[in-house]
């Protein structure tokens, strides 16, 4: 038995039938160390293991027919006894992964899992795995972007996208999850439905050298190879590293530095180490002549404009309400994140948060194998996020995100990113800095592209032939 599990019991498959599973438990030792001579027998219900009719065969899922199909005599497997009376089939899980939860104002962690267990594994995945990071990187690509002249409300072509990579590499194609192009969407629609093809778009027309000093700046990774792939989560970072950049968002754009300790004192109690960095001017007064109260100053890097920091939270919001994570827009507080999955299901991902609590969360083999169809971060990691969220945050308010003096929110047709809705489509109120706003004519960005594409008969979406025809423009 594993220590960190003391209530896993090893039990042996000794009887099948039509009403359950028989076990005999594994017999205690003496003082001694002998075996005991009582021999304890339980019975294992249809209730207690239905998880395990559900087979995968060649990555497909099929039903058992019968409980013969799971057990057979002899078998050893975990049970353990539930409080309500009556016992349930466990077992150690094939796929890993790792959680972090952060106080994105300080750095603090609160909460972290390396492993499901310590006694299998001492390897901690929260921060020593390097797994790529998929789709939750998409949002840096849109603060760099956000930070440099587009508006939630530009509009960014979603059509098939040829990279030539020079030499024997070939042609790169990326594609969406679903196969298929989406023709023009906004850069908060891009972000909710999670668009590959789009994302390559936009950061081919900012340049990958801005996206990667954003990445190097939030700390996601320490020197990022600016190529294309790399705007869609090609890269290997941490889970730790992905949510102290997500805490950038949350804080309202400073920088931080996760921490597992805030303070070490010597035997006399002098601090010997502190976590907090900030300087207090005034706090050493020998006593009171009237001064004002003493301040802390906050020295944290300014990594990103505070207004951009929340219209990215405003977009991520937009992925649990209507977007990839929509399955948990239930949650119960205004939660702010983003889903990601990489090729063929390796890695699922969430990393999200609220104004007060980021929290993030991969699942993957340890070497990494394909978790099947299906296996998205939307589908495997957001569920547990919010299970842990609910439960982290029971009993307190639902705080809204904070917006910073000076942003405007207007109402602005949700495909389209202008002032007025066109027919049969819908509203949606979006932030703008000081300055900006929605566009008084249509343009989309990355048109040229599809034309030169068109010119070569490569095969495009009808929505993306449609804008080509009416023409369009560049950058607003």
């Amino acid at each position: 038995n594993y220590y960190d599990l003391p209530e896993w019991k090893l039990a042996t498959v000794l009887d099948i039938t039509e009403e359950g599973i028989a076990l005999g438990m594994q017999p205690g030792r003496e003082a001694s160390g002998a075996l005991v001579e009582d021999r304890e027998q339980i019975k294992l219900t249809p209730e207690g293991f239905k998880w395990a009719m559900t087979l995968r065969i060649e990555d497909k899922r099929t039903k058992a027919k019968s409980f013969g199909d799971v057990f057979k005599v002899g078998d050893v497997v975990f049970v353990e006894k539930l409080e309500e009376g009556g016992w349930r089939l466990r077992q150690f899980p094939a796929v890993s992964g790792a959680l972090v939860a952060m106080d994105p104002h300080t750095g603090r962690v609160l909460a972290m899992v390396g492993g499901f267990s310590y006694a299998q594994s001492e390897f901690n995945r929260a921060t020593q795995a390097m797994r790529q990071p998929g789709s939750s990187f998409k949002p840096f690509v849109y603060a760099a972007a956000l930070d440099n002249g587009y508006t939630p409300a530009s509009v960014v072509l979603d059509a098939p996208i040829k990279v030539d990579q020079g030499g024997s590499l070939g042609i790169w194609e990326p594609k969406n999850y679903s196969g298929k192009p989406a023709g023009p969407s906004t850069l908060r629609g891009g972000i909710e439905q999670s668009r590959n093809l789009m994302t390559v778009r936009l950061a081919k027309d900012m340049g990958m050298k801005l996206v990667a000093e954003y990445a190097e700046r939030f700390g996601v990774y320490d020197k990022m190879l600016p190529v294309l792939s790399m705007t869609l989560g090609a890269g290997e970072t941490t889970d730790m590293r992905m949510v102290s950049a997500f805490a950038v968002f949350a804080n309202g754009g400073r920088s931080i530095k996760p921490s597992l300790i805030d303070r070490i004192q010597d035997r006399f109690g002098k601090t010997i180490f502190k976590h907090d960095e900030r300087g207090c001017e005034g706090c050493a007064a020998t006593g009171w002549l009237d001064q004002p109260e003493p301040e802390l100053v906050d020295n944290r890097d300014q990594v990103l404009d505070p207004m951009t920091a929340y219209q990215v939270t405003s977009m991520l919001e937009g992925v649990v309400q209507r977007g990839t994570a929509a399955n948990i827009k239930d949650i119960g507080f205004p939660v702010a994140g983003k889903t990601g999955t990489t090729n063929e299901e390796k890695d699922a991902w969430f990393v999200g948060y609220t104004p007060d609590l980021v929290t993030g969360i991969y699942l993957g083999f340890d070497q990494p194998t394909p978790m099947g169809k299906g296996s998205t971060g939307g589908a495997l990691a957001a569920p547990i996020f919010k299970d842990f969220v609910q439960k982290a945050l029971e009993g307190r308010p639902a705080v809204k995100f904070r917006v910073p003096a000076g942003m405007t929110v207007v109402a602005i047709d949700r495909k389209t990113g202008m002032m007025r809705a066109g027919p049969g489509t819908s509203q949606i109120l979006e932030a703008f800095k000081p300055g900006t706003g929605p566009a008084d004519t249509y343009s989309v960005i990355g048109i040229e592209d599809i034309a030169v594409q068109q010119e070569r008969q490569q095969q495009i979406s009808p929505s993306a032939a449609k804008v080509i025809q009416q023409g369009g423009g560049g950058l607003f």
